[in-house]
């Protein structure tokens, strides 16, 4: 791949999010299965928001289900990146217009007591270096039209990223069993989603050990005071306007958010309209 090439896709997917427009497929753009340019391609995006002035708060695991990791032809997770701004307080309503093709799922967020430096990280260390549990609404938005995503356009695209929701009740992990909690999802009080923790690669910490050795092997390791979100324990649910959801994770609590009614034809969203 081109520098050329790299910016290029970085550059039509942020035109994408700033229009509210969402672009064609980027793998044209990239080597098929070149997961590093893809990654070149999100770090791009995001040095862009840090010049902006915004702040990583964490990182998010992506394709933790064996049946996605099928349907898109690979053998392991992706990661993305947290941004401060990506944060929804428990109970807080999305702005119209916020995101483009919002689907919600529900995870275990992990919050970091310590760094993990190591390029070959153990599940103990894991464990010693995780503060505190939360249940977690992750807001996955894609940038591509429809969703049409490979594994090159997703990893591009910061994961799918979109926005982050975190519950308020810090569980420590002597007190939970994060491998058999058990996850309902519910959209206007019905459920849509259900899972357990061994729907995400076996286990939240499984999911925790491969993001933390992964970012150290890179030279960007995890560190003291990182949120992690750990994949989706089930199906995600499409988001509607003007629907409340809620998660209900055994062990850890609940968490919701709501989405806000249609936009009006000249509606500004809450958060861009600071930007005029």
């Amino acid at each position: 791949m081109t520098d050329a090439d790299i910016r290029k896709a970085a550059d039509t997917l942020f035109d994408a999010e700033q229009s509210g427009t969402p672009c064609p497929p980027v793998r044209g753009l990239l080597t098929e299965g070149d997961v590093a340019s893809a990654y070149a391609v999100q770090r791009l995006n995001i040095e862009r928001r840090l010049r902006d002035g915004h702040r990583v708060v964490g990182r998010k695991i992506g394709l933790t289900s064996s049946a996605v990791q099928a349907q898109l032809g690979v053998d392991q997770p992706d990661f993305g990146a947290l941004l401060a701004d990506m944060a929804v307080p428990d109970g807080g309503t999305v702005p119209a217009g916020r995101l483009l093709q919002p689907k919600v799922e529900a995870e275990v967020a992990l919050v970091l007591g310590r760094d993990l430096p190591y390029p070959q990280t153990t599940v103990a260390e894991v464990i010693q270096a995780v503060d505190f549990a939360l249940p977690a609404l992750e807001i996955v938005d894609s940038r591509i039209a429809g969703w049409d995503i490979s594994l090159v356009d997703t990893v591009a695209d910061n994961a799918s990223s979109g926005l982050f929701v975190l519950g308020t009740a810090p569980v420590p992990l002597t007190s939970v069993d994060l491998r058999t909690v058990r996850m309902t999802l519910l959209r206007d009080g019905e459920p849509v989603s259900e899972g357990t923790g061994r729907d995400c690669l076996d286990g939240p910490l499984n999911a925790a050990v491969w993001l933390a050795s992964t970012l150290a092997a890179m030279g960007d390791p995890l560190r003291e005071g990182d949120i992690v979100l750990t994949g989706a324990l089930g199906p995600m649910a499409v988001a509607a306007p003007g629907s409340p959801f809620e998660a209900r994770i055994s062990g850890l609590g609940g968490v919701r958010v709501g989405f806000a009614p249609a936009a009006s034809p000249g509606d500004v969203p809450a958060d861009k309209e600071n930007e005029r």
